[in-house]
């Protein structure tokens, strides 16, 4: 195996996906001689040529609707957006038109399209870079959305992102990128779509997490492990489809949950994970479920993000919360 970062494991997903089918193609704002803003597609112009590795003009709009019409022809596009608040522009085209796209052809069409974008916050990027926009597309039906928290899952869910026959949004966090190296094994393999990894055993209290979240979740319970408590911390990642039957089993043996996200409190993925746990595991909770998140606020300026996002801290007063009830 190799030691990997984040970003080298998705450009090696990439690289083995156009390798071994010639109807995948890459295109976005700037992967092709340039590699991408961060470097996630660095040679993959040079090694697979300029048809099938290509820049695309400032228009998201345009690369949306570029991907639907070349999957309705037979083709696997990996379409980058280059930050995930510019995804607004595109939001026809990927919730609309490809999401919709087998249902409303009666199944003629398909939309194999992997939607890229950067995500995440605690790195101090511009206005509209780092939003944590994953509810806009975990409310749509028909589009599968994935967000990887290291460089093994990545590769191997972003090769079964492109294999797979329905549209998919694949989320990169921006901190994770570059923050540390992880085995990864050469070649191909697959992570599956809608599995959940229970990435910390424990029997006190259950962790419900994804993204960046999994690794500051992860650094409360060593935290609480002191004091004898014991965290379970289970990554979704994949958003939708969600794995509900891993938190269920997990919540029959702690009793107690807490679920952090990243995004804004309201109507997120934490509240459909509280939901799902309130119809098929009510009867096996100690305590309510309690969510950990940045409060309902447009994101803020970089001055004061850190004030902004969960902290292991906070995690960890949430915990004890929930343990004291």
């Amino acid at each position: 195996m190799a030691q990997m970062t984040m970003i080298q494991a998705i450009k090696d997903a990439m690289r083995v996906e156009l390798a071994r089918d010639p109807n995948v193609l890459l295109f976005g704002e700037d992967v092709g001689h340039v590699g991408g803003v961060f470097r996630a597609t660095e040679g993959l112009q040079g090694e697979f040529g300029e048809d099938r590795v290509f820049d695309t003009p400032l228009a998201e709009s345009a690369i949306g609707g570029l991907a639907v019409g070349m999957a309705t022809q037979g083709f696997r596009p990996i379409a980058e957006i280059q930050f995930v608040g510019f995804i607004y522009e595109a939001l026809d085209q990927i919730c609309v038109q490809a999401a919709r796209m087998r249902y409303r052809s009666g199944g003629r069409y398909q939309a194999p399209i992997t939607f890229r974008t950067p995500i995440g916050g605690g790195v101090k990027a511009a206005e509209l870079h780092t939003d944590p926009l994953e509810g806009l597309l975990v409310q749509t039906p028909g589009i599968k959305v994935v967000y990887p928290s290291n460089p093994y899952d990545a590769k191997g869910l972003l090769i079964s992102a492109i294999r797979d026959n329905d549209p998919v949004f694949f989320l990169e966090h921006l901190n994770l990128y570059r923050s540390f190296r992880a085995e990864v094994p050469e070649g191909e393999y697959t992570v599956e779509i809608g599995k959940a990894n229970v990435v910390r055993e424990g029997k006190d209290v259950t962790v419900v997490t994804y993204g960046a979240m999994v690794h500051t979740s992860l650094k409360a319970a060593e935290e609480l492990e002191k004091s004898g408590v014991s965290v379970e911390v289970i990554d979704l990642r994949t958003l939708m489809p969600l794995d509900i039957d891993t938190i269920v089993e997990s919540v029959k043996k702690t009793n107690r949950v807490v679920v952090v996200q990243e995004a804004q409190k309201t109507s997120g993925v934490a509240a459909e994970v509280i939901a799902q746990i309130n119809e098929k595991a009510i009867l096996h909770l100690e305590a309510p479920v309690l969510r950990i998140a940045p409060p309902d606020t447009v994101y803020p300026f970089a001055q004061i993000e850190d004030q902004w996002l969960p902290n292991p801290a906070r995690i960890v007063s949430g915990i004890r919360k929930v343990l004291d009830f």
